[in-house]
This record gives C-alpha cells, sequence and structure tokens, in this order.
C-alpha cells in the first residue's frame, strides 16, 4: 500500500508536459547543427554525423534530437564555440512567458465582452425613446386583453417591460462610458502583457485586485458558476503575478527576478567518454 502511495505520488510530481516541447511544436525546433558544412568532436553535444552520412541535430530548446539532411549550401563552415551559441528561453522562464500569454488571452476576452456590452448599452441609449413607446403600448394592449389570457405570463411580460421603462437614459450613458473605459484597460492590460513588459504586469495586478471586492459582493448577492469562476481565476492571476513576477518588492523585488541562464559551453559539452574508453583510444593500459 505504501509503495502503492509514494509511487502514486511520484507520478503527480512528474510534469505531464513540458513548455520547449510545446513551443518547439508552434514555432519549430532550435538546430544549429542543421546548416553548417561539417561538424567537428568538439560538437557532438550539439550534432553528430554519422558514417552512413546521417546527421542528428540537438534542438537548443528541448533537448530532442532529430535526423537532419547534410545542407547543400551550409550557412558556415563549423558552428561557432558552444559558449557563443544563442540558447532560446528555456525551463522556468518559458514557462512564465506561456502564463503571461494565457492572462493576455484571458484580458481579451474581456475586451470582447466589454465591447459587446458598450455596443449595446449604446444602442439602448439612441433607440431608448421608441422602445420606451412601445413597452407602453403593448403594457397597455396586456392590460386590454387580461381576461382572456395566461395571468402568469402576463405578469411576467409586464414586468419585464417595466423594467425597461425604469431605464434612464443617463444611466445608459453611464454603462456606456464604464464599458468603454474597461474596454480600454483590458486592451492596454492585454498588448503589454503578450509584449511582456513590467508596467502591465503591474497594471494587471492592481486593476484586477480591485474589482475583487466586488466580485465577492456580488457572489454574496447570488452565487453562480460564472462568478465564482470569475473570482477564483482573478485572485490566481493576481497571486501568481505578486509572487512569481515580484511585484512590489515582494520575495526579492526584481532583483531576485533574473533568470539563472545554463552555461552553453556546459549544457551542450560533449558527452564524457567512458574512462577506459578513452585511454584505450589513447593506447595506454586500463
Amino acid at each position: 500500500m505504501f509503495h502503492f502511495l509514494w509511487r502514486w505520488r511520484q507520478r503527480l510530481r512528474q510534469p505531464h508536459w513540458h513548455a520547449e516541447t510545446f513551443v518547439c511544436s508552434r514555432r519549430g525546433h532550435v538546430l544549429p547543427a542543421a546548416g553548417v558544412a561539417r561538424l567537428r568532436p568538439e560538437d557532438a553535444g550539439v550534432g553528430v554525423d554519422l558514417p552512413d552520412g546521417r546527421r542528428f541535430a540537438r534542438c537548443l530548446r528541448c533537448d530532442s534530437w532529430r535526423e537532419v539532411p547534410v545542407p547543400a549550401e551550409p550557412s558556415r563552415d563549423t558552428l561557432p564555440p558552444l559558449a557563443d551559441l544563442p540558447l532560446p528561453r528555456r525551463g522556468e522562464e518559458l514557462r512564465e512567458a506561456i502564463v503571461l500569454r494565457i492572462i493576455a488571452i484571458d484580458r481579451m476576452v474581456h475586451v470582447v465582452l466589454f465591447g459587446l456590452l458598450f455596443a449595446f448599452a449604446l444602442s439602448l441609449e439612441l433607440n431608448i425613446g421608441p422602445l420606451h413607446d412601445q413597452a407602453r403600448a403593448i403594457i397597455e394592449a396586456l392590460k386590454a386583453t387580461a381576461a382572456n389570457s395566461n395571468a402568469a405570463s402576463q405578469g411576467f411580460i409586464a414586468r419585464e417591460l417595466q423594467r425597461l421603462l425604469n431605464v434612464h437614459k443617463g444611466a445608459l450613458a453611464v454603462l456606456a462610458v464604464t464599458a468603454l473605459a474597461y474596454l480600454v484597460l483590458e486592451l492596454v492590460e492585454a498588448i503589454g502583457l503578450w509584449r511582456e513588459r513590467r508596467w502591465a504586469e503591474y497594471l494587471t495586478a492592481v486593476a484586477t485586485s480591485g474589482l475583487i471586492p466586488f466580485e465577492i459582493l456580488e457572489i454574496g448577492r447570488r452565487v453562480t458558476v460564472v462568478r465564482v469562476g470569475a473570482l477564483v481565476i482573478n485572485i490566481a492571476i493576481v497571486v501568481w503575478l505578486l509572487y512569481r513576477k515580484r511585484l512590489f518588492g515582494i520575495a526579492g523585488g526584481a532583483r531576485s527576478l533574473q533568470h539563472e541562464k545554463p552555461d552553453p559551453a556546459l549544457l551542450l559539452a560533449p558527452p564524457a567518454r567512458p574512462r577506459a574508453a578513452s585511454m584505450a583510444a589513447e593506447g595506454g593500459a586500463p
């Protein structure tokens, strides 16, 4: 039983997807060894040429080895020194960039919703006079036919029409302006987060935190799946931005945000040969 629980815990701790593999599937692999005329022994950590003429190149992002053709027109004769090879983003830095893109997409969804709300409020404001007249006419017709119709359905329709009559043009103007303001705010957040700007992270954290108390009040009035889901998502966004992006000096601030990038010379070094094999190649005795 304990062995089963231990194995299950290890499975939960292991990542089920890799950011590097996901990005390579969308943007393609980074294979510097695929563009040179020849590969040297010191390039074995990046690419190798087999005796049968095949070439295998290592992706510098996801570390997978891909079979590539030897180029007919190489970009250069050999690879530069390993320490000079530019490494693409990988590891924690890449995962954080993906999360920022996901938050930016969430902001764009809000832009669409606020845009629809703005269009609806503006259209209703421009046509509120004729709509009021039509609503009064329908209510009068319902009263005239009350004896020959379903009272329950009439009551529901009358209540909804009365709500329409209670809508004032000034309230619609406030709603339209508010929707437009949030549309612009969410659009600025989305663009800044997609481009990974530091100011956009602060703006998103402050703006989203300001909405959380109102979302809690709305849930107190009526609990719905949409309201609870929106609250959970916004809290998760704020907590992640504050902690992972070290906003407002949390956990060391921006100084501790510098990611430890691996040394290309160590990461891409050729695999070490066994001691016996290396001594045999040099003609020595084990």
